[in-house]
């Protein structure tokens, strides 16, 4: 097998030879048509129930199904070593049908490992699916599993502290029940959960693997069972990625190993650099952590940070508001550097017992020089 650089570049593109192109067409159609009821309504029920595209009968619907995104499916799930991968409209939607899918076999409750992207905690903790939630420590998940646990939840590099979790061990606590891993910091550049004995592999696609702050997406990388599952549940709720989407996100994992690597420098550079600064108390990065679990299951440090304002609260806000090369907003993995306070934004719903602390920031690093960045760093540090 290629090398992960090598597969990123030509993953999902295997038949571009036979259609005598290029790039990868990229197809809009709502419709299509079909080429006579009967092989027409067989085709829709094989797709509607989460089945690939039949022989005959054609695609029916884009709801349904589209080449385009089905490409950059293949080049996923190849990148993170698993059977398939499934797209939707977003991060959210994808774990939301994660959990919709566990619970159509009965099985709705869910241990989950905090800290977590702030959506995910509240997506559990608010029960709006349907779902009971227990909370748990990557040591004390062997207890929390139960004969109704639909799914085992970890985020590691975690959402916003990047804590690390042995994934390996965890799966071994999960039992009988799926373990799905949230790899959006790490992308299979740097992690492939499936190699620890992950289930499923979730990503905000919106992040590192679009890489452009324009494209909003999820996808799920998993078994050839779990996705016929997802799809189903995709196909009835309407949560699938738009072609163009689609598109840009199979483009972007052609440099998604180059962006990542150069991302994680810079990032690895800005951490040493924040934890000399007198007006910084505590930095979390992965490659400052000294865990086992580098080398061994994360391959470097990633391109997200955070840090502590020594001044608390008061100086955490005024540092983001006085970035001027840095952008303040949510998100993260674009080429541009951005900043953000965790506990006022992106995790918010988060019962205030499990909010990041007030004078923590996060910062996701870009492609920008990193002396630009420490100078600009170095001034609102002075707020």
């Amino acid at each position: 097998m290629s090398r992960l650089d090598t597969r990123a570049v030509h993953a999902g593109r295997d038949d571009l030879a036979g259609l005598g192109a290029h790039v990868p067409p990229l197809d809009l159609s709502t419709t299509y048509p079909v080429p006579d009821l009967a092989a027409g309504g067989d085709a829709y029920q094989a797709l509607a129930t989460g089945g690939r595209p039949p022989a005959e009968g054609g695609l029916v619907y884009q709801r349904l199904w589209n080449p385009t995104v089905a490409r950059f499916e293949q080049a996923l799930a190849e990148l993170e070593g698993c059977a398939q991968a499934v797209a939707f409209s977003s991060g959210m939607a994808a774990l939301t049908a994660c959990l919709l899918a566990a619970a159509a076999e009965g099985r709705r409750h869910v241990v989950a490992v905090r800290p977590l992207y702030g959506g995910s905690d509240h997506l559990l903790a608010s029960g709006l699916l349907g779902t009971e939630v227990t909370w748990a420590t990557p040591e004390t998940v062997a207890g929390a599993v139960r004969p109704d646990t639909g799914l085992v939840l970890v985020e590691t590099p975690a959402n916003p502290t990047l804590d690390l979790v042995d994934l390996a061990a965890v799966a071994d606590a999960c039992g009988d029940a799926p373990l799905l891993v949230d790899n959006t910091f790490a992308t299979p550049v740097l992690q492939r959960p499936a190699e620890f004995g992950a289930t499923l592999v979730l990503h905000s696609a919106t992040k590192s693997i679009g890489g452009h702050g324009d494209v909003l997406a999820g996808a799920v990388a998993c078994s050839t069972a779990w996705a016929e599952r997802l799809r189903r549940v995709r196909a009835v709720t309407g949560a699938i990625l738009h072609p163009l989407a689609g598109y840009l996100l199979h483009r972007g994992l052609q440099t998604l190993p180059l962006r990542v690597r150069a991302a994680s420098a810079s990032a690895a550079r800005l951490a040493d650099w924040l934890a000399e600064q007198p007006e910084v108390s505590a930095v979390h990065y992965p490659g400052r952590s000294g865990s086992p679990l580098l080398g061994r299951q994360l391959l470097g440090g990633g391109s997200t940070l955070a840090f502590e304002a020594a001044g608390g609260f008061e100086h955490a806000a005024a540092i983001a508001e006085h970035c001027e090369l840095i952008t303040h907003a949510v998100s993260l993995g674009g080429v541009d550097t951005l900043i953000q306070h965790p506990a006022s934004l992106t995790h918010r719903p988060v019962e205030d017992a499990h909010k990041p602390v007030p004078a923590l920031l996060r910062l996701s690093v870009g492609l920008e020089d990193p002396e630009d960045l420490e100078a600009d760093l170095a001034k609102a540090l002075l707020r």
